[in-house]
């Protein structure tokens, strides 16, 4: 979605549309406002309009629902189903004064803290970092925190009469996406390319930002895009326009996987997404808006249009030349409420008109309102305050000591160290004195931040230029790059005074919004600019001394140079760990504190030539992504290295099951080495008979397990049915036959390898079974 405005602009916009009188602090920005709209809740308003049954708490939901809907004249209906939020006019859906019902904004971002929002936030790492941890534990933990500071800045909002866009409580997030193509904008915002990890991430973080009362939630999720989205987003043409051409196979095993396990999760909200699939609009798409997710899934939540996707049904896919027949055919196909690009009038401004044509059934729309009002009975918002426990959350939540410490465990887990020659890392107290740090990303934090980052007090944000002048106080620095990451600006005679006379060098180069983000995607996978004339020029430069790469990016940059490179020692992938990217780096770097030993692991394969990568426009898996990529890359998916060694050993397991069941399995992890660390176990399985529609290799079982020095623990888990399945004839099959696993620290067969054992085995399903979609 593309629904933000630089920080000054919102303000501005806020204070001017809502008269606000500005105060600040040095902690929290908090504008105070007057003459606003007031929300009116039950238990200071219920008196001045009646008993409404929709208020009435002994009913069940759905009855309370029927009844709130039956009192709504189809006009206010259909403005509740076109305002769904964003900017000054788009929303908020205005209140209904008569029924007692106030103002609601849909807009909402939450992706790993409260985005966008005018006042501040504690700033997690961005998505694809929490992918690396390869813990849902922590994707929990980060939504949990995330869910609380959006709920108690919303509680905030609402006593002070302020629905400005991001200051509801309905999540535009998590996005599950599958990182399909290296060079797409928005790959940070994902969890990475294998559906299977996306999955099991997506599910704790809805439960997380959900809260786990059993009766109200604390903030509704969002999962999005909905379906076959991956890039393009600019290059080489618009997502507005864009039809994605897919296989049914590949839809189903690579696409749709995520979001199933989405639905199953509780989700209230999934946001169809620009592009076409196969032809046919997203947002305009029974298939999947309906057949999938509603009949086969059974959904019962709202499906939101992402920012002008409606309006691009006419205006970009040509699906329809009015706005009628585009309100026909997304109402039909299933999509509750419009997001527009902050239109005066909607597309969705003309239900009643096609409902006065003829074209389109009252009785339809009715019901397509409901999960709307639904989600905001569930939220608490015709309750009695007293009732709801998130309602009591305050503004003592915002960047919480907890939540800041939160912030760097998050960071430190999400570290992938990929190169360590010689042991150079953890770095030891004494051994460097000159010491130098250079590169557009060693003191940037705009960009460090990445795409879709909350405002946080900047006092709580530290860069690698901090981690290494606490490391070492006499490190050199200098800023080469006049334009930061882009790097066309490049001072190329300033890096022989910064790095000469050194013995170690910290090079800090990356990407940032700048570079990769929303509707940015990049032409390559090249280091943007003279990055690699920087690198270059550091090891013409700096005699023998060591170079550590520190990289900040979502996405695969092309450093195979560096990584076969003897000068360059130790190459470290950070993602974007947003404010507590320094107290991060220096932990792990020194191997400070619990969780200092670097365990991350990578969420997507890194390309070795970029003539590996097919064309961003061609949506066939084939080549694509560690299922069915066939060549050797530089760093395979779930690849990354510790500061400590494991091993593998008795690995046991039933070597025949009935198809449909689970397969038990257990195996001994030992850490070999002097240092407590944390190992991904990876376990993945194949099929033996190649002629199947499957993968190569599929991810099935993970745990991400921390382990002491010279201990061993033994872990035990199953592997479910649903990963032996595959799509095939339009149904999901187990079929007899022949299949291997693999359990260790790694893929199996891998050319680049970590310094740990893949155990391995066979094992047989027996008869065939169909599964329920």
């Amino acid at each position: 979605m593309l629904s933000r405005l630089p920080y000054g602009i919102s303000l501005l916009i806020l204070t001017a549309a809502l008269s606000s009188h500005i105060a600040t602090s040095s902690r929290l920005y908090r504008p105070s406002h007057s003459n606003t709209i007031r929300h009116m809740n039950i238990d200071e308003d219920q008196a001045q309009f009646g008993d409404f049954p929709f208020q009435n708490t002994s009913l069940s939901w759905d009855e309370r629902v029927d009844d709130l809907v039956s009192r709504l004249t189809l006009e206010e209906i259909q403005v509740q189903m076109a305002r769904g939020g964003t900017k000054e006019i788009g929303g908020p859906a205005p209140a209904i004064p008569r029924l007692g019902i106030g103002s609601y904004q849909w807009d909402t971002e939450c992706l790993r803290g409260d985005v966008d929002a005018v006042e501040n936030a504690t700033g997690f790492p961005q998505a694809i970092g929490l992918a690396a941890t390869f813990s849902p534990d922590i994707l929990y933990h980060v939504a949990r925190a995330t869910g609380q500071e959006v709920r108690a800045k919303h509680n905030d909002f609402v006593k002070r009469g302020i629905f400005a866009t991001h200051t509801g409580m309905s999540c535009f997030s998590p996005v599950i996406n599958i990182l399909r193509d290296p060079r797409w904008g928005r790959n940070q915002e994902t969890y990475g390319e294998d559906p299977y990890l996306t999955g099991n991430l997506v599910q704790k973080f809805v439960i997380g930002i959900q809260g786990e009362d059993s009766r109200f939630i604390m903030t509704s999720a969002g999962c999005k895009h909905f379906d076959v989205h991956g890039g393009p987003d600019n290059i080489p043409v618009s997502r507005a326009s864009f039809d994605a051409i897919v296989s049914d196979t590949d839809w189903r095993m690579t696409f749709l996987p995520a979001f199933k396990k989405c639905v199953e999760a509780g989700t209230y909200s999934v946001m169809c997404s620009y592009n076409s699939v196969n032809g046919v609009p997203a947002c305009a798409n029974k298939k999947l808006l309906t057949d999938i997710l509603r009949t086969e899934w059974n959904f019962k939540g709202y499906v939101v249009s992402d920012e002008a996707a409606i309006e691009n049904v006419i205006s970009k896919h040509k699906y329809c030349n009015n706005s009628v027949d585009a309100v026909v055919a997304c109402v039909n196909a299933g999509t509750n409420l419009e997001l527009s690009y902050n239109l005066p009038t909607p597309v969705y401004m003309s239900i009643v008109d096609a409902i006065q044509q003829g074209k389109l059934s009252e009785d339809l729309v009715r019901e397509r309102v409901k999960p709307l009002f639904y989600t905001r009975m569930r939220l608490g918002e015709f309750d009695p305050e007293k009732d709801n426990p998130y309602a009591k959350l305050g503004m003592d939540q915002i960047e919480s000591a907890e939540h800041q410490q939160l912030a760097v465990t998050a960071a430190m887990k999400s570290f992938v160290l990929l190169k360590n020659q010689g042991g150079i890392l953890p770095l030891q107290k004494g051994k460097f004195s000159k010491v130098a740090i250079i590169g557009p990303m060693s003191d940037n934090a705009e960009q460090l931040n990445g795409d879709y980052y909350p405002r946080q007090d900047k006092s709580f944000f530290t860069t690698p230029l901090d981690a290494v002048k606490t490391l070492y106080p006499n490190a050199k620095y200098g800023q080469v790059c006049k334009d930061n990451t882009p790097c066309t600006q490049y001072n190329k005679a300033a890096v022989p005074a910064i790095v000469k006379d050194t013995e170690l060098v910290f090079v800090a180069l990356g990407t940032g919004q700048a570079v990769e983000s929303e509707a940015n995607d990049r032409p390559d996978v090249e280091l943007a600019g003279h990055q690699k004339e920087l690198l270059l020029d550091v090891l013409d430069n700096s005699g023998d001394a060591k170079i550590i790469l520190l990289l900040f990016s979502a996405s695969p940059l092309n450093i195979t140079f560096a990584d076969q490179s003897d000068r360059v020692v130790a190459i470290m992938e950070c993602f974007f760990p947003a404010q507590s990217t320094g107290k991060a780096l220096y932990n792990v770097l020194t191997n400070t504190g619990p969780y200092s030993s670097p365990a991350g692991r990578l969420p997507n394969t890194w390309p070795l030539y970029s003539t590996q990568i097919p064309p961003m426009v061609n949506y066939s898996m084939e080549g694509r992504t560690y299922r069915y990529f066939r060549g050797n890359p530089l760093y395979p998916f779930g690849y990354g290295l510790s500061y400590t060694q494991f091993n593998f050993s008795d690995l046991m397991y039933n070597t025949t099951i009935k198809a449909g069941d689970s397969l038990s399995v257990q195996v001994d992890i030992t850490n070999e080495g002097d240092v407590d660390g944390e190992e991904v176990l990876q376990c993945y399985i194949s099929w033996n008979d190649k002629s199947l529609p499957v993968p190569q290799l599929q991810l099935a079982y993970f745990d991400r397990i921390l382990i002491a020095s010279k201990q061993t623990i033994s872990r035990r888990f199953s592997m479910y049915p649903e990963s032996m399945a595959f799509w095939q004839g339009g149904k999901w099959v187990i079929k007899a036959g022949g299949m291997s696993l693999f359990c260790g620290g790694q893929q199996p067969n891998q050319k680049k390898q970590v310094p740990s054992n893949v155990l391995s085995g066979t094992f047989t399903i027996t008869d065939s079974i169909t599964l329920e979609k």
